[in-house]
Order: C-alpha cells, then structure tokens, then sequence
C-alpha cells in the first residue's frame, strides 16, 4: 500500500489524473453511471420493503451500549433520515464516474502515486513486489543486462562467501587442552560466529535462538535477560522495518589467533577473533536504497575445561557498523541511508577505512569511509 499525499497536494495530483482522460472517455463514463442509476431505482422499490424489515429486527436485536454499563435493553428504533433519491442518485453517479476515471489513470499512471523525499525508517511502506520473469515472459540473450553482485566493484567481492569466510586456526594442545578440545571449541566457535551474524532470522532483528542455543547455560541465561537492553549488540539485527537483505550473499573476511590464558584460577586456550561482515540492504521495498553495509566484529572467547565439561565463554564481543546511525542506541543496527534524516550524534574521529581489519578504536561511532 503506498503513502498518499494530502491537501492541496492530493488536489493537484488528482486534476492531473482526470486531464490524462480524453472527451470521448469521459462522456462514455458519464453514460455508464447514468445507466447504473437508471437500474438502481427500478430495483429499489422492491428492496425498500425488506429494508424496512430489516431494520425493525434489528432494533431489537441490538442492545444499546454505554461507556460504562451494558445494557441488555432493546435500544428504541432511530427515525430514519428522508432520502433525496434524485440528489443522491447525482452524487453517486458522480463519483463513479470520477472513481473510474481515477482508477484508469492509476493503472496508466502509476508513478504518481509513489512517496517522494525523505521518510523515516519505522514507517517507509513497502511496495509492491516487480513481476517475475516467468509472467514478464523471456529476454531475448542478445538484449540480457550483465548483472553485477551487490559488492562488485568493493573490497568485499574477493571475500569469502557466509561462514567460509569465518576461518579458524588450525588446533593444538594448548593451555592444558588436549587437541580434540581445542578443535571442539573452535568448532563451536565458528558455530557462534555464524549464528550471530549470518542467521536470516537474527539478522531481521527476530528472537536470536540459533545464537542462545550455542551458549554455554549460565551465559545463556544472562544473554536472555539482557536481550532487550544491552546483549542484542552480541548479534546483528536491523532494527525492525529499516532494512532487508538485497542478496542472500553475506561476504565474511577476516583471522582468528589461537593462544594460551590463566585467569581466575582456569587455564585453557583463548581465541581472538576479528571479522569484517558485509551485507546488502535496502529499505523494504525500495530498490533505490540499496546500499553495502559493513560490520566488524572483535571477540575474545575461552575454552576451558570444568567439572568435567568443555566450556566455550565469550568474555568480549565488540562491533561496528557503516553506514549506520549514531544517535540510536537500542541495540539494533540503523542503516542510515542517502535520504535519511541527519542524526543528532554525529560520528567523531579521522575517517577509517570500514573494509581495513584494524584494531577497535575508543570511540562509540567512529567516523568511516564510505562502502
């Protein structure tokens, strides 16, 4: 459904509708209604009798309602209004004829009726969807456009595609782990990694449960009851209707480094990860939107073992986000898009490079580079 305009705006938009109607159509559209009036009253005296049953039924059927006190009592029977059946029959014809003409020009003319400047994320509507090839019927080869993936032409082409691209070291013994520990922990976090930024659900800003799963009970538990506040940063999620995905295809580049820790009487091995993510959004239905967003990831996970069990714990998990708002803070990433509103925190610091894997800066939305 599209956003229609108002006042004098609607006015305008609809005397150019009725213009595009030649004489001929209109008197053919004035001829119909008459026709249709014609027929109406000959059929309304027929009707007029059971309209008038229908209505004394009614009155007792209907109880009459209060703002505060049902009551159970018939409501009295409302006298009727007269009807002026020759100035009603006029307007009516009227505005069907007006109704057909509109609809006419709208199906020849639809691009009137599309939204046009700057409209918020939560409430952009959502157009309708192209026809498909299969009803459009074939494209000649010779005339067939080339297409181009979403991140031709950037950094993130060469990258690996989804979780390919989240690359684990290779496993040893390590921090008083066994080999197959380790290589049982890097599964399990690559599984984390892949649950948390490449999930369809997840990432739509839906309940993150492939992420949960994958956590360790207590962390778990924690990451549930802070969900709505501050642990949705932990996964990416678009904020509900600001986004949706142009392409299935998530590039994922980046290193994992294997080493040792002792912390709080554990010993185990420590993976350090960064990861850079690149989507392809747009605004839901609005294929002019479409942009490259990148995030990239830091973590810290531990793998130790204790009462007998494999622990994988994350101790740090860190993002960021081009292009994306700076002045919302609910945990959700906020394309922020050619005709988004200007925001009021604006990115601080030298514009970094947002496909370089640097290390993570102090700032809470650092300047970057366009995608």
């Amino acid at each position: 459904m599209y956003a229609m305009p108002h006042g004098d705006d609607l006015d305008q938009r609809f005397n150019e509708l009725v213009a595009q109607i030649d004489a001929e159509q209109r008197r053919k559209m004035r001829d119909a209604a008459k026709k249709a009036a014609r027929e109406s009253r000959r059929a309304r005296g027929g009707d007029a009798g059971r309209l008038r049953r229908d209505e004394r039924s009614a009155a007792w059927e209907r109880p009459g309602w209060d703002s505060t006190v049902w009551d159970a009592t018939p409501a009295a029977p409302r006298p009727r209004p007269r009807r002026r059946a020759g100035r009603a029959w006029l307007v009516l014809a009227g505005l069907t004829a007006v109704l057909t003409a509109a609809s006419a020009v709208v199906a020849l003319r639809p691009d009137l009726l599309v939204p046009s400047g700057a409209v918020p994320e939560e409430t952009m509507p959502v157009a309708a969807p192209l026809p498909s090839q299969a009803e459009a019927g074939p494209v000649p080869e010779e005339t067939q456009p080339v297409q181009e993936g979403p991140f031709a032409g950037s950094p993130a082409e060469e990258w690996a595609e989804g979780i390919d691209g989240f690359v684990m070291p290779e496993a040893k013994a390590i921090g008083g782990l066994s080999k197959k520990d380790v290589a049982k922990g890097l599964e399990r976090a690559r599984d984390l990694l892949a649950a948390a930024h490449l999930n369809h659900k997840t990432i739509m800003g839906g309940e993150p449960e492939a992420f949960m799963k994958l956590l360790h009970p207590e962390e778990r538990a924690r990451f549930s009851k802070d969900l709505g506040d501050s642990s949705r940063t932990w996964v990416t999620s678009f904020a509900p209707k600001t986004a949706e995905l142009t392409s299935e295809v998530i590039k994922v580049h980046g290193t994992a480094k294997l080493s040792s820790f002792k912390e709080k009487g554990r010993t185990g091995a420590e993976l350090e990860t960064n990861h850079l993510i690149g989507y392809a959004v747009r605004r839901p239905g609005q294929p002019g939107t479409a942009l490259r967003l990148v995030t990239q990831r830091w973590g810290t996970l531990h793998m130790y073992r204790e009462a007998g069990e494999l622990v994988v714990w994350i101790t740090r998990w860190r993002r960021s986000a081009t292009p994306a708002r700076c002045d919302v803070n609910d945990g959700y990433i906020h394309p922020f898009y050619a005709d988004s509103a200007p925001g009021t925190v604006a990115p601080t610091g030298v514009p970094a490079d947002p496909y370089a894997l640097n290390a993570p800066g102090s700032s809470e939305c650092g300047a970057s580079a366009g995608t």
